[in-house]
């Protein structure tokens, strides 16, 4: 493959709501340019970046998949995303590693809630976008609705520059309004089409919409709106770099219009991302956390991993993006975020699953290396001592756990290695061992998530579990003050064990965790054996006295005690401390905390009674509704207990018509008249004894 300039290169993240097209969108675009010779289809299991053993059983994109495109000299990077909410952070971490997002709605459906929210992640970083409505092709395609929905969204930036020819079935086309040229297609899914004459029943509305795209173009440049004022039009070049800079500064949101699976409008919208998608040079500056990067070619490497794949036949991948320098096949970078070297052999291209050796690759491209040791997404490389760091990811909050029980002794051997591999890949999915209950617990961003863990532990490491009813994270604190005495006396022959701590428990404001302090006074406990008082609360909070839940929000003061010449040791004092917590625990009012999620439903406006009256019979505290385009916004506090089961209450609801996006929010002291049902579970369970209660 030969080199590409920073300048030739246009880095595309494909988002958007799931069902809206995206992998069918890529599809099409690497036909279109001859990258494949058949059109691939997500019905038949057989496109580019939907690769994965999951992706083509259910039908839709689990993980960010990579492709490029080469027209002439310019190559698009595409990163294909998933679209729904168990795996957005993909494509909240592809958008990190691109200068523009391409959004693409479904025009059966407008814009709908997981397209929300990456686009307030385009905002937060300052990302250019381009629309693309898709499935035009389809019955009730409206793209005018559909334009509708999208400035209800997201204001009068939303601008289109297409018109579609023919609704719906009869969609054969489209009108470009810069140019007021009109291209035909072939209805055969070659993407074949001919310049022809606007349509004569859409000329008027061409004219008025091109107006309308011209003026919106001249009002971010005071150099063009006087001119147009003045002349009443642009000439070609200057609506073409007014166009590109108003995108580049996000103050102009284009709206494109296509079917993929017909092919129909793909050319266009290739054209489009090739002449109007900023380059790297034209985005210009990337944050670090001490300032900012040029993407010079020259410059040092500076480069940062946003996502790593993990399988047990090629091993493990890391995909970076390079932000500054050249980054050169057979040589050693130094991970900047661990302080370790690690040997470079081959660069690679990713077309799909498919890897093309590269000798070099440029400041602004996108890369691919396998079998590096240390190196994980998140971190950046470069040259020690030369190159920034890049602020890291914020990753989801698990939002559901579930407890897995290997079926064989063989499975439970192998089970620790392959989930290391599956977190590497996925760093939202945690494991531990409860260490009450000895159960292996898996948490995720959704059932879906946490079904798909267990699904690649089968099909790629050969471990067969059984899933258990998801675990609710509860957490336990304190509503009172505790102000204990506790020695730790053992004699059994020979040097004994001797320990005395007084401390005070206090509760902290929600979200404080823990503070430790020492107020000793006299030297009644020597200093070196405060950092084991300190250790034996911090071992012991691990396991509250309620429920066996961590415990959270309290500060120990840690004021008096005694000591003995021989006796005491750091052990000693670390289980002196442990029972004074226990103790202390007890005394202060304990109290179970139930997670708290941020919930938003989406529906259309005749649900809006019932679904209200669902979440407030599930305990949760209606926050505000507002309007987005056909739909209705509900956003309410729900505990994460009643939303174990939503989702199928919703669709019968709705009729499948409604959707919901959830995270974590905060947590809640739980109802003192369910607390019993939990506490008595974790008795049955073994996490506490019956006379901790």
């Amino acid at each position: 493959m030969k080199e590409v300039q920073s300048n030739d290169l246009r880095n595309i993240a494909l988002v958007g709501h799931g069902q809206a097209g995206k992998t069918s969108l890529a599809a099409a675009m690497l036909f279109d340019t001859g990258m494949v010779n058949r059109l691939g289809k997500v019905e038949q299991g057989n496109t580019v970046t939907d690769f994965d053993e999951e992706e083509v059983e259910r039908k839709i994109s689990v993980q960010a998949a990579l492709a490029y495109a080469m027209r002439d000299k310019v190559k698009i990077n595409m990163i294909d995303t998933p679209g729904f909410a168990n795996f957005i952070w993909e494509a909240r971490l592809s958008l990190r590693a691109v200068e523009t997002g391409l959004m693409v709605i479904n025009a059966l459906e407008g814009v709908e809630v997981q397209s929300e929210k990456l686009y307030d992640t385009m905002d937060e970083l300052g990302k250019a976008m381009i629309l693309v409505v898709n499935k035009m092709k389809k019955d009730l395609a409206d793209f005018d609705a559909s334009m509708e929905s999208i400035a209800a969204s997201w204001g009068k930036n939303a601008v289109a520059v297409q018109l579609p020819i023919g609704k719906g079935p009869e969609f054969t086309g489209v009108v470009d309004l810069l140019s007021l040229k009109a291209y035909q297609y072939e209805d055969n899914e070659k993407g074949v089409f001919k310049a022809v004459d606007i349509p004569a029943d859409l000329a008027d509305l061409a004219q008025s919409r091109r107006e309308a795209l011209i003026e919106k173009i001249a009002e971010n440049s005071e150099a063009l709106m006087e001119k147009y004022f003045e002349e009443g039009d642009l000439s070609a070049e200057e609506l073409t770099e007014g166009l590109r800079r108003a995108i580049l500064q996000r103050d102009i949101f284009p709206v494109l219009c296509c079917d993929a699976l017909a092919n129909i409008g793909v050319h266009q919208v290739l054209d489009f991302i090739e002449q109007y998608a900023p380059s790297p040079l034209d985005f210009g500056e990337v944050a670090t956390k001490d300032g900012s990067v040029k993407p010079d070619p020259a410059a040092p490497l500076a480069a940062q991993v946003f996502k790593t794949i993990s399988d047990p036949f090629t091993g493990k991948i890391t995909i970076m993006r390079v932000f500054a320098g050249t980054f050169k096949s057979d040589s050693t970078i130094h991970n900047i975020s661990k302080g370790v070297d690690e040997r470079v052999g081959s660069i690679f291209m990713l077309q799909g699953k498919n890897p093309e050796n590269v000798e070099k690759v440029f400041a602004g491209d996108i890369v691919a290396v396998a079998k590096l040791k240390e190196t994980q997404t998140g971190d950046s490389v470069g040259v020690k001592g030369k190159s920034p760091v890049f602020p890291g990811y914020q990753f989801p909050i698990s939002s559901i756990s579930f407890a897995i029980e290997p079926k064989s002794r063989d499975d439970e051997n192998k089970i620790s290695n392959a989930m290391q591999r599956i977190q590497e890949e996925d760093p939202t999915v945690k494991s531990e061992r409860d260490t009450q209950t000895k159960e292996l617990v898996i948490s995720g961003n959704g059932q879906m998530h946490v079904e798909l863990v267990v699904n690649k532990l089968k099909r790629r490491y050969g471990v067969e579990v059984t899933m258990k009813p998801p675990k609710i994270p509860y957490l336990e604190t304190i509503q009172g003050h505790a102000d204990v005495n506790k020695k730790y006396k053992k004699q059994s022959g020979g040097r004994g064990q001797y320990g005395h701590v007084m401390i005070r428990m206090d509760p902290l404001p929600r979200g404080e965790d823990f503070v430790f302090e020492e107020t000793i006074f006299g030297g009644s406990i020597p200093r070196n054996y405060v950092p084991a008082v300190e250790k034996g609360v911090l071992e012991a909070r691990t396991k509250g006295v309620l429920a066996g839940y961590p415990v959270v929000d309290f500060k120990v003061d840690l004021y008096d005690g005694s000591y003995h010449e021989v006796d005491s040791s750091d052990m000693a004092f670390k289980i002196a401390a442990s029972m004074a917590f226990k103790m202390a625990m007890k005394e202060a009012k304990p109290t179970l905390l139930e997670p708290i999620m941020k919930v938003e439903v989406f529906v259309p406006e005749e649900f809006m009674g019932d679904i209200n009256g669902a979440l407030s019979g599930r305990r949760g505290k209606i926050q505000g509704m507002e309007s987005k385009g056909k739909n209705m916004v509900v956003k309410a506090l729900v505990p994460m207990a009643e939303m174990l089961d939503f989702d199928p209450q919703l669709t019968s609801i709705t009729g499948g018509r409604g959707s919901y996006f959830m995270e974590f929010s905060h947590y809640d002291p739980l109802p003192h008249q369910l607390q019993k049902k939990v506490i008595d579970e974790a008795v049955r369970e073994g996490r506490v004894k019956e006379e901790e209660e």
